[in-house]
């Protein structure tokens, strides 16, 4: 009994000495957590039924790597270019005398000065670089096409090169031959005089003047007024 009074005793003191653990530290929030937990509270996005299709979209081939300067947009690119139909028919070219190019074209790229296709087609490319353009028609000259050339709604293929880039226009060359002067306009022609009267026929009997004196039986004036 005095035992058990005695363990009663002690288990105050024992529970009192035993030590509490801390709580453990919170751990920091990490951004993928945080972005975890957005994503949960965000909603998703609704679901569509159906399969996604490619409207359309410019394809390239690099042909060489050029080694000049990467341009940036809004400046003047020069290039040689030769386009094809898809059936290989070649509608135009700056290297093929028969189209009567005598300089490579410049345009100011991204200025909406050419189709759609060289908006966006020299994207990435070095000065010096050659490279081959699969251009839907939806890039190129549309619905329409630019007859007689290229018929409505017709892919092309252009392969074109970067001759060279400059924040100004190329100045046209020295021995270039001059633009004919156009002949001046012809004067108008003056409207005819108005003819002369036509005379009288000769044989016509001439208008004979006035008598020269009254006839006898007219009454002759007074001389003078009469007097009262």
């Amino acid at each position: 009994m005095k035992l058990a009074l005695a363990l009663l005793a002690l288990s105050p003191f024992a529970s009192a000495q035993t030590p509490t653990p801390a709580p453990a530290p919170a751990k920091p929030a990490t951004p993928h957590a945080a972005a975890a937990t957005a994503a949960k509270s965000a909603a998703p996005i609704p679901r569509i039924p159906g399969i996604p299709k490619t409207l359309y979209s410019l394809k390239y081939l690099d042909i060489k790597i050029g080694t000049g300067e990467l341009p940036p947009p809004f400046r003047f690119y020069t290039v040689n270019y030769t386009g094809y139909l898809p059936d290989g028919t070649k509608f135009d070219s700056t290297l093929d005398p028969a189209f009567k190019h005598p300089t490579p074209f410049t345009f100011p790229y991204g200025g909406h000065r050419v189709i759609t296709g060289w908006d966006t087609g020299f994207e990435g490319m070095r000065v010096g670089g050659k490279r081959r353009l699969y251009v839907p028609y939806q890039l190129g000259y549309g619905v329409p096409g630019s007859p007689p050339k290229i018929p409505a709604k017709t892919n092309l293929v252009f392969d074109v090169e970067l001759v060279s880039v400059s924040d100004k226009p190329p100045a046209p060359p020295a021995n270039a031959a001059p633009r004919p002067t156009p002949p001046p306009a012809p004067k108008p022609t003056p409207p005819p005089a108005t003819a002369p009267a036509t005379p009288p026929p000769a044989s016509a009997p001439a208008t004979p003047p006035p008598p020269a004196t009254p006839p006898a039986d007219a009454p002759a004036k007074p001389a003078a007024a009469p007097t009262k």
